[in-house]
Parts: structure tokens; sequence; C-alpha cells
């Protein structure tokens, strides 16, 4: 399984390097912000708890459980089409009347999958009433899906113990238990002004979210839950997370305009030794 959507932040090429760190034994994964779900379908748990505040993001995972054929069917009808700009931005039209109207249903999801596939950069960016609005990519033809990719997940989701939430980072934690794993990887805390990738929902993620976020795993970590977070190898983390385990990892980042700027560094975060 592979995520069905491109996303910032997307954790593909740390998944080795996250999986060396997981811990042998735990209960139940959590994953308070699932973003495309890299990890999750890495890592394959058998009972886990994913969650994140991106509404139509999450009504993605809830339809491919409930019924990965619906979202397929619906995608297929969307890819008859010779995807112009003016069908690309009519397209984004009716996704934005589907969110504007709160209709969170199988057709939805085959909207995002699909736009992801043909907006600029697979960038997910929301304005302040939370409509999308980003541009089209110029791609006119090619399967917007992989169906057996979707299937799996289908199947994944409906044959495991996961449940799907779209809440706050701390609401989700609540429940954890000593026995459970929790990954964090929240909006990255900037490494420039101009580098904040915090519009997957109109409220964005601040850095007052960041410091709290730093509390509940400090919390977490007194309650002697296993924790693991990532973020970008900036002066911040160190300082939010002082005297936690932090290795610095290069990257490739691969959502940036300016191709000079695609490396970078990242950092893993774990109180706990494998």
């Amino acid at each position: 399984m592979e995520p069905f959507v491109k996303w910032a932040g997307g954790k593909r090429q740390l998944l080795d390097k996250i999986w060396e760190r997981t811990p042998n034994k735990f209960e139940t994964y959590y994953e308070p912000f699932v973003g495309g779900g890299a990890v999750l379908f890495h890592l394959k748990p058998q009972k886990a708890v994913i969650s994140d505040v991106n509404e139509q993001l999450i009504n993605v995972y809830r339809q491919l459980q409930k019924d990965p054929r619906a979202v397929i069917h619906k995608i297929k009808e969307l890819d008859r089409h010779t995807c112009d700009k003016e069908y690309y931005l009519s397209m984004r039209a009716e996704y934005n009347e589907k969110i504007s109207e709160h209709e969170l249903d199988a057709e939805c999801a085959a909207y995002m999958i699909w736009i992801n596939k043909h907006c600029f950069n697979g960038l997910y960016r929301v304005n302040g009433k939370g409509l999308f609005n980003v541009p089209w990519n110029n791609k006119q033809s090619g399967s917007s899906m992989d169906e057996a990719n979707l299937m799996s997940i289908g199947y994944y989701l409906q044959n495991s113990d996961v449940t799907i939430l779209c809440e706050d980072f701390e609401s989700v934690c609540k429940s954890v238990t000593e026995k459970d794993f929790v990954y964090f990887d929240s909006p990255y805390i900037p490494v420039s002004e101009t580098a904040s990738f915090t519009d997957y929902t109109k409220d964005g993620f601040s850095y007052d979210d960041h410091v709290r976020l730093a509390t509940l795993y400090k919390e977490l970590d007194s309650r002697r839950v296993k924790t693991m977070l990532s973020n970008h190898d900036v002066d911040l983390v160190y300082e939010l997370y002082d005297g936690f385990k932090i290795e610095s990892i290069d990257v490739r980042r691969n959502i940036n305009s300016n191709a000079k700027k695609r490396k970078g560094k990242e950092v893993i975060i774990t109180n706990y030794e494998v």
C-alpha cells in the first residue's frame, strides 16, 4: 500500500528509518497527523487510531474503509474527460461546492484524489473559507489513481481495527496507554518565513500549536508512552524537545518550486531505545 495522494511532508523517503526506530511491540498505533498515510500503510498495524483535522482527507479514509469501489467508480468517470484547464476548474468548482455543502461522501473523496493528481505540484491548499484554490498543473491525460492500491487500502481498513477520527491531536491522545505507540508528523516548523505549509485547513498550525504538541509529547513521556516525532532540523525543535533523542537526517523535499531548495535536513525524535 502507498499513499493515495501526494502530501507535503510525506514520509515515503523516511520509511526505512522510521521502521528501524519503531518499537518491536505495542498494542495500538496512534497517528494524530496521518496525512497521506505512508507510515500507516508501511507498518500495517492490526489496531490503530488515525486522525487529521483536514476533513476532506479523513473523508477519503472513511470512504475507502466503507466502499473503495464507489470511490474508484467516480474517479474513472472523472478520467473519461481530457483534463484541460476549463475542465479542471469546473471539477474544482464542483469539489468546492461539496465542501461548502459539507457533503462527505464517496464522490467528494474521488474529487479530492483526482484533483490531487491534476493540481499544481500536488499541493493541498485552501483559502480562509476552507475552499481549495490550487491551480491546474497542465497534465491532460493519464489515470488519476492506482486502482489496485485503493482496493488494498480499503481491504486493510476494513479488515483491521482502525478507528478514523477528525479531531485535534490532544483529543486523539486522551485514550493512549503505556502499551501503545504514538507517531507525530505534524505540519513542520518552517525553515524560513516563506516555507510554511500550514494551509491544509483554514485554521493552519501555529507556533502555539507546536508548543502545545511539545507539551503533550512530554506528558506522554511522563506516562511511559513510547513516542516518535518528525520535524524540520531547526533550532526551535531542539529547544522544544530538549532532553529527548534527536537524530538529524538528510532528505529531499519534493514540494518546492525551486529545485535548488529541495534538499534539507529533518529530525526523528524518540523517547525510548529500540
